[in-house]
């Protein structure tokens, strides 16, 4: 009874917000002539929660530079003005690309639409998509990739991230044998059982989870997501981390309004602003008016927020947890180590074989990024020595070397990387300490190129 109520009310939102947006559909102008160095996008529509997430969320999919930006939400209605600049700096003018914001943000859009059950979700059945969250240890990802290699299992796209002694991952899978999403409910089974038992490991403290699904969901978002749920943003006593790196980001009552004011100042890097207001919006924030403005190393951001029950920030526990929860987004994505790049031909058992040789090599990876496009494996990694001295450039060469010189990449120098301290193992991010008695030929790997 209680369900099919539910179920009705969802139906009665849904034709609601159907008529508001009729009534009020979503207006874009996109202007390059009234500011001299970024293209400045004006979104008003209907208000509803989540609103600014998904405008914020489309500016980010596209890879654009978010420089400033002014949002207005009081009453009944959302305004926002993006200041944006693709990835060299230059104003967008590419028509297609155009046309695209408009269809994506105008009249003809669908994220208005039911905006609290629907953000940053979409489906598809060409792959299985895998959640996994657990305790970050040396060789992790190496041993995920292992055991999906050995169920035959080939990872076309994935995302890692790891913060706070936690790691958090989405990996969308294929069958080898059909090329599609894992059918075979045993096979799916044993890849759940298989891939906790390496998450959970000899660390009982704390839980380790394995999600399966069809389908396609925001990588980004749902990371946020898993983390959150995960209590990532909680440090341990004597962490060893260095407050002078940590973002200044301070929470104080406007009591005349009745808002609670944020305030972030960090240093700027691309999808800072998704990565915060992504974190407000699943906090059950609302944003009501905001100041944006990223131009120069540092990023100033401003928030006048409540509650989505209408309350500010209500004791100091809370204040101290939407620092901490702001903290650990800003973080999370930081990419810290030199970065490698590695493009060949795709195979089942590439990524098994390229983090092997990292971990055999001392190196931890701290992000990741996988994707393959056309049969082509496209992946980013971060990476730092195990112990936290500064990379070795010795063994940067012997990595590329056994992987192929044109297929690994060095972008950066490892003689820019600060030295860290030495910290516990649990510190240590994706990678490895020992290297393993077996070496992986990448012969067939070489001869990609």
């Amino acid at each position: 009874m209680e369900a099919t109520m539910s179920y009705s009310q969802n139906i009665m939102d849904d034709e609601y917000e159907k008529f508001i947006r009729r009534m009020n559909p979503p207006r874009v102008v996109i202007d390059n002539e009234s500011c001299k160095n970024a293209t400045v996008i004006q979104v008003d529509s209907a208000n509803k929660h989540g609103i600014l997430l998904e405008v914020v969320q489309i500016l980010t999919d596209l890879n654009f530079i978010i420089t400033k930006a002014y949002i207005c939400s009081d009453g009944g209605w959302f305004m926002d003005v993006f200041n944006v600049t693709n990835q060299e700096g230059n104003k967008i003018t590419e028509e297609p690309i155009l046309d695209y914001i408009m269809k994506s943000l105008g009249p003809d859009s669908c994220f208005a639409s039911s905006m609290r059950r629907s953000v940053g979700v979409t489906t598809g059945m060409d792959h299985t998509s895998i959640e996994l969250i657990g305790s970050d240890r040396p060789g992790l990802l190496s041993e995920v990739s292992a055991v999906l290699t050995n169920l035959r299992c080939n990872v076309v796209n994935a995302e890692v991230w790891t913060h706070n002694t936690r790691a958090a991952a989405i990996m969308q899978v294929t069958d080898d044998e059909t090329g599609g999403a894992i059918a075979d409910a045993e096979k799916l089974s044993m890849i759940k059982k298989l891939l906790c038992n390496v998450l959970r490991g000899s660390n009982k403290s704390r839980d380790a989870k394995t999600l399966l699904s069809h389908g396609v969901t925001h990588t980004d978002r749902r990371l946020h997501q898993l983390m959150f749920a995960d209590r990532d943003y909680e440090r341990a006593t004597g962490d060893g981390s260095d407050d002078k790196e940590r973002p200044n980001v301070n929470v104080v009552n406007w009591q005349d309004k009745d808002y609670s004011v944020v305030t972030i100042r960090c240093k700027d890097r691309p999808k800072l602003l998704f990565d915060t207001i992504c974190t407000l919006t699943d906090m059950q924030y609302v944003v009501f008016h905001g100041n944006v403005d990223t131009e120069g190393p540092e990023a100033y951001q401003e928030y006048c927020i409540r509650h989505i029950d209408g309350s500010p920030v209500k004791s100091d526990a809370e204040r101290q947890r939407v620092i901490q929860c702001l903290e650990a987004a800003i973080e999370r994505r930081v990419s810290e180590g030199l970065k490698l790049e590695l493009c060949t031909t795709d195979r089942v058992g590439l990524l098994s074989n390229v983090t092997r040789i990292f971990r055999e090599n001392s190196l931890t990876v701290t992000r990741a990024e996988v994707s393959t496009r056309a049969g082509k494996a496209l992946n980013t990694f971060y990476v730092r020595d195990s112990s936290g001295y500064p990379v070795d450039t010795k063994i940067i060469d012997s990595v590329r070397q056994t992987i192929g010189q044109t297929i690994l990449r060095v972008k950066g120098s490892p003689e820019e990387l600060n030295p860290v301290q030495q910290e516990s193992p649990t510190r240590f991010l994706f990678g490895g300490l020992f290297k393993s008695r077996s070496f992986c030929n990448f012969g067939s790997v070489r001869s990609y190129s």
